[in-house]
């Protein structure tokens, strides 16, 4: 009976052994010889973004647009779908991923050249060298380094709008390289360069390539600063040069204060301008300039509780001039905001603010006219 017992323990034991003895298989230079599926997944996400939007002045509709109620009838207030992003992931393996998002929203209008926004292939090195090359958003100021599916307030500042119409920003296609230039990620770089005839164009519409770059560094605990610089053109437009400078900080006031600071400054080429002037001899590229300055500070009381994670009360102000050499027509935005968050990272958030437009110099009939809009929004992120 002893040695039957002896030989049950054994039985019992050896399995274990024989584990014990076998190579450690998460020491990847021993053992891994084939990285083809190394950590390989698919990840899906996106935003929907749905609005209910009111105009606050006479005879102004909702995108702002001055008319004469005698001769036209226009939209004072509607619900809209502004955003219902989808992105796909792709990891490949360790090194290699594809990403795709989709805003499945520009199916309400005229979805020619906008559904499609990121499409591009990736390379990771490692921190200091990434190349990723498709569609996508180059580096050229904070809201192009911000996720793409958070939106703290009504929208995007209007000097994104411009510089991405002009090819400066937003989705584009090209290739881009991005990384550390020191351990820790204290100090970033993000160069490329890209066709600069917006997104979703079969190919670019001229021989010249934008290019762009940009300098980040943390000075000191959530404060940032960023430096851009970019060249190129749109179509038969001359070589321009766009410059910007921006700068993040987040200061805890109290436990449950926090004061987040956002501003950025960018001057560049007005391309767009350039091209619709018909003269025989207009003036250089030069003389189309564009600038623009937003100061956006946020008041978070983090709340914490079950249900409500958080509430920010924020104010942007934004001045922008889209020719302020040639036709300076300044116009200033003012957006007071309260967001109630119900879901950490803004995966869920009700918005509600005012949106203030003042111009120099109104004109009638258009959309350069002083106007007011008032909104609620939620968002969801998943």
């Amino acid at each position: 009976m002893k040695h039957f017992y002896i030989l049950i323990i054994t039985l019992m034991v050896s399995p274990f052994v024989a584990l014990a003895q076998q190579k450690d298989r998460t020491r990847l230079s021993d053992t891994l010889k084939n990285y083809s599926a190394y950590k390989r997944k698919l990840t899906f996400a996106g935003v929907l973004q749905t609005r209910y939007v009111l105009s606050l002045d006479k005879d102004v509709d909702i995108n702002g647009k001055n008319f004469d109620p005698a001769t036209s009838k226009a939209i004072s207030n509607t619900f809209l779908i502004k955003r219902a992003r989808v992105m796909v992931k792709g990891d490949i393996n360790d090194h290699f991923s594809a990403n795709i998002l989709a805003n499945l929203a520009e199916f309400n209008s005229d979805p020619s050249n906008k559904v499609l926004e990121n499409a591009y292939i990736k390379y990771s090195l490692n921190e200091y060298f990434h190349v990723q090359a498709g569609q996508f958003r180059p580096f050229f100021g904070i809201e192009d380094a911000m996720a793409v599916d958070i939106i703290r307030t009504l929208d995007f500042s209007n000097q994104y709008y411009a510089f991405g119409k002009n090819g400066w920003q937003s989705f584009q296609t090209g290739i881009s390289v991005l990384g550390n230039v020191i351990p820790g990620g204290k100090l970033r770089y993000f160069a490329g360069a890209y066709n600069g005839n917006n997104k979703n164009q079969s190919s670019d519409d001229n021989n010249t390539k934008n290019l762009y770059g940009r300098l980040e560094a943390d000075f000191l605990k959530d404060f940032t600063i960023g430096i851009n610089a970019g060249s190129g053109s749109i179509a038969s437009s001359s070589i321009g040069q766009a410059y910007g400078a921006d700068a993040t900080a987040k200061i805890p006031l109290t436990k449950k204060f926090d004061l987040l600071l956002m501003a950025e400054y960018k001057t560049g080429a007005n391309f767009l301008a350039y091209n619709a002037d018909k003269q025989l001899l207009h003036p250089d590229i030069n003389e189309y300039q564009m600038h623009g300055f937003y100061f956006f500070p946020t008041l978070r009381y983090n709340h914490e509780s079950r249900r409500l994670r958080a509430v920010e009360f924020s104010c942007r102000y934004e001045y922008f001039d889209e020719n302020y050499k040639l036709a300076s027509n300044p116009r200033q935005t003012l957006i007071p905001n309260i967001s109630l968050i119900f879901a950490d990272d803004f995966y869920a958030a009700v918005q509600l603010g005012v949106a203030i437009d003042r111009f120099k110099n109104q004109v009638p009939l258009s959309t350069t006219y002083n106007h007011s809009l008032g909104y609620v929004q939620l968002q969801i992120r998943f």
